[in-house]
């Protein structure tokens, strides 16, 4: 089995079904987790030195962080739906509550923070549906908390691939402080599937392939990038969900591409084969 590959289990006291730490992954910033709430259910959480942003994958939550409490966040039935999902920023420190109101599926995505700014809905408005890709390469993409959008390191995206396509291709990877070339960012993949019995492929590889694994993803899993190309692909019939949390020493994303594969991306006419 990849020791990239994290597999929900059975919803323990607090509704987790998945969790990812630092410590579990080995690397420094990203954190991630699942909880499936049923209504009613609370799942509370807030850590000093860690900023949250709660994502409302499925379901309606009422939402409480420090003071502020936010009421029926959230709203679609399935990550599927074509609406954005439900999505609270918690500043590093700060206490937080999750009550549902019917089923719920909640993603923690968390990076270390010193508590800067208040807790705060990040509105449907500011997550509006981008196409990125053509042809195969089409998918479905939604900034959640984007660069753009205040908060201390995390980046959270959430992308829909329709079943046949590609997604993180050409592949390309985030590994290295370079400056105004790349930067250095840790990335889990949460993956969910439509219909929920298929599966996806994930490759995950480095230039000189010290790593260099395939994931047979299914629905519900989680794989992890600490380095290296990881794209995704859809197999036809399957439509793939994934929602990405990443971080790192600068909140900054600037990828590069694979240079055998950059070609796709330019649209040009593929390179001649080497000898």
């Amino acid at each position: 089995m990849s020791g990239l590959r994290v597999r929900p289990h059975a919803p323990a006291a607090d509704g987790s079904v998945l969790e990812v730490t630092p410590q579990s992954a080995g690397w420094d910033h990203v954190g991630f987790k699942v909880v499936r709430l049923s209504d009613g259910q609370t799942h509370s959480g807030g850590e000093a030195g860690r900023e949250a942003c709660l994502v409302v994958v499925a379901g309606t939550a009422d939402i409480t962080a420090g003071d502020a409490a936010f009421d029926a966040v959230g709203g679609r039935a399935t990550p599927f739906e074509d609406r954005a999902p439900g999505a609270v920023y918690v500043p590093a420190g700060t206490a937080y509550a999750v009550t549902a109101r019917g089923p719920v599926e909640l993603a923690v995505c968390t990076a270390p923070g010193i508590g800067l700014g208040a807790p705060r809905l990040i509105a449907e408005t500011d997550m509006p549906r981008e196409v990125r890709g053509a042809g195969t390469n089409t998918r479905h993409v939604r900034n959640i908390l984007p660069e753009t959008q205040p908060a201390e390191g995390l980046l959270v995206v959430e992308v829909i691939t329709p079943g046949g396509h590609w997604s993180s291709y050409p592949p390309h990877k985030h590994d290295t402080a370079s400056p105004f070339e790349e930067t250095a960012l840790e990335e889990t993949y949460y993956h969910r599937l439509n219909p929920p019995q298929g599966f996806a492929i994930q490759r995950v590889y480095t230039d000189d392939r010290s790593l260099d694994e395939t994931v047979s993803v299914e629905d519900g899993d989680v794989v992890m990038v600490p380095r290296g190309y990881h794209p995704v692909g859809a197999p036809h019939g399957y439509d793939l969900y994934y929602l990405n949390v990443m971080a790192g020493p600068k909140r900054h994303w600037i990828f590069r591409n694979d240079p055998a594969h950059d070609w796709i991306a330019k649209a040009a006419a593929p390179p001649p084969p080497k000898d």
